[in-house]
């Protein structure tokens, strides 16, 4: 039915979508792209908006039942014809070129546009409901909604449309919301706005809808929650901001998914962030399990079980992960091989290590990928000298460190984290060194050494040559926690602004610009648009 039905359609496309972005292979990514624009050429519709069309309706006295199918499937169509849109801009993006990022921005702002169209009629035609049942409409919307109710447009039809251009729409509100200031600019041009409560409303109203995507914006809401809150800081220092939503979620959802893979993951999610990290991983070892057949979702529980294991010091399980992914997965060979070479030297196991490390560079293929070049030029010392586990260890946690998974770490863990830096006598990575005993001690509770970490890392010029973020890291991580105090909050303010403005050319910028973006939108005590 796929060449004739919108629904069936978009719903193989969508299957179609999502393997190409569990598995990023080139084969599958086109076949998505055709995909999608089939289901888009299936469903184009007519330009004239679905309220004026109701109007026409009624002055032209057309058959009721034959425009209620126009109207109904005019609105379906036009949501699906937005969502493939968006879908074809991620493709766009995952390519990581100039020409795909301007591509796909057109192709969002077109999405935009209809979804913003969309949700404005359906939540015209559902007050027009509202006024009928209550009975306090005038004679002339009077006439309207008896139109209306001849041609048999029900509310739980309106209800299902709108829980299915709710997705859309609040997805677009969540990621725009989050964009650092010097994106937003062209973001704004493209006429996108950014509303964070938005987003998340229109979110929770689809994961209560009716509609097919019902699931999907569950999951988003999770992974919201869970993954990207803690990962770009948006809540400043609270590491556990979104929990308490996230398990209502998954209580409120556990019962009609028993069997999931994916809330068993997003289970472990939750368990991780609170540090129950034994708990996180049986969760993860039996997503694994539930996973059988579904060899991406193996994977995300892979890299999850390799990084609570990370976090233990569990260095051999960690190990074992990360090498399966790099043997497995095709997302990013050239990262997990990196992780693979960090967590086998941190073993003892150097030797080993540095045969890994020397295969990094082989491994590297997305030239334009932070996380790639970030792993590249972090081997590449390793691929020429032997390292020592000391130094694996340290280069542990400092993924540990950039991916926001230290708080998340036991105080007792923490404490061996700090030993392990001091153990550390290498003098290229002394401002390292100091940046990640300042993140330690922060997560420790000592602010104050903290503080004094980050101001050497801050002043560090030596990391200039082989450790250009740390300064910038150092500033911002300084800054925050100036903010906690009233009277050392300008200072903080001016930390940040430094940080920002002061440093280019480091690894992840993007990510830090994002992390002061939030920081300084709570400070003006707004939510983060």
């Amino acid at each position: 039915y796929r060449n004739h039905s919108p629904l069936m359609s978009f719903g193989a496309s969508f299957v179609s979508f999502l393997n190409a972005m569990m598995t990023f292979e080139e084969e599958k990514m086109q076949l998505a792209c055709d995909d999608l624009k089939a289901t888009e050429k299936l469903c184009e519709s007519e330009e004239a908006g679905v309220i004026e069309t109701i109007k026409n309706k009624i002055k032209k006295n057309v058959d009721g039942r034959k425009s209620t199918l126009s109207m109904i499937d005019r609105l379906q169509r036009q949501i699906i014809v937005a969502d493939c849109q968006v879908y074809l801009a991620v493709l766009s993006f995952v390519k990581q070129e100039l020409s795909a990022y301007i591509k796909g921005g057109w192709i969002l702002r077109k999405a935009w546009k209809i979804y913003n169209k969309c949700y404005t009629d359906i939540n015209t035609l559902q007050e027009i409901y509202q006024k009928k049942t209550t009975q306090e409409s005038l004679t002339s919307d009077a006439a309207n909604d008896n139109h209306i109710a001849a041609e048999g447009v029900t509310e739980d039809s309106l209800n299902r449309l709108k829980g299915a251009v709710s997705f859309g729409y609040g997805l677009f509100h969540l990621c725009i919301s989050m964009v650092p200031p010097n994106l937003l600019k062209i973001i704004n041009l493209l006429g996108f706005p950014g509303d964070r409560l938005q987003g998340l409303s229109s979110l929770m109203y689809a994961s209560e809808s009716k509609d097919m995507k019902a699931p999907l914006a569950t999951l988003a809401l999770l992974w919201y929650h869970t993954v990207v809150r803690p990962f770009f800081a948006l809540d400043g220092s609270d590491n556990k901001a979104g929990l308490k939503e996230a398990k209502e979620i998954l209580a409120k959802k556990e019962s009609a998914y028993p069997n999931s893979s994916l809330f068993m993951f997003f289970k472990g999610r939750i368990q991780r962030l609170e540090c129950q990290i034994n708990s996180a991983l049986t969760s993860f070892h039996t997503a694994l399990e539930l996973a059988t057949d579904q060899r991406e979702i193996q994977h995300v529980c892979l890299y999850e079980i390799g990084w609570c294991s990370m976090i233990e010091m569990n260095f051999k399980d960690a190990f074992e992960s990360f090498e399966r992914l790099k043997n497995e997965s095709r997302w990013s060979q050239c990262y997990y091989a990196y992780l693979t070479a960090v967590c086998q030297g941190a073993t003892g196991d150097v030797s080993g290590a540095q045969n890994v490390f020397k295969e990094v560079q082989k491994l590297f293929k997305r030239k334009n990928n932070q996380i790639e070049q970030f792993s590249v030029k972090k081997a590449d010392r390793f691929r020429k000298q032997m390292p020592t586990k000391e130094l694996c260890v340290l280069a542990s946690i400092e993924v540990l460190y950039l991916w926001k998974a230290l708080p998340n770490c036991s105080l007792s863990n923490l404490q061996h984290m700090s030993q392990a830096c001091h153990d550390v006598d290498d003098s290229s990575a002394a401002g390292l060194r100091n940046l990640l005993l300042g993140a330690i001690h922060k997560c420790l509770g000592n602010s104050e050494d903290a503080i004094q970490y980050f101001q050497r890392a801050a002043k560090d010029e030596l990391c200039r040559q082989s450790n250009l973020y740390v300064q910038p890291y150092a500033c911002y991580e300084l800054g925050c926690i100036l903010l906690d105090n009233p009277e050392t909050v300008p200072r903080g303010k001016t930390l940040l602004l430094q940080a920002k403005e002061e440093f280019s050319g480091y690894d992840f910028e993007n990510r830090l610009h994002v992390r002061i973006h939030a920081a300084l939108a709570s400070l003006r005590e707004v939510v983060p648009q």
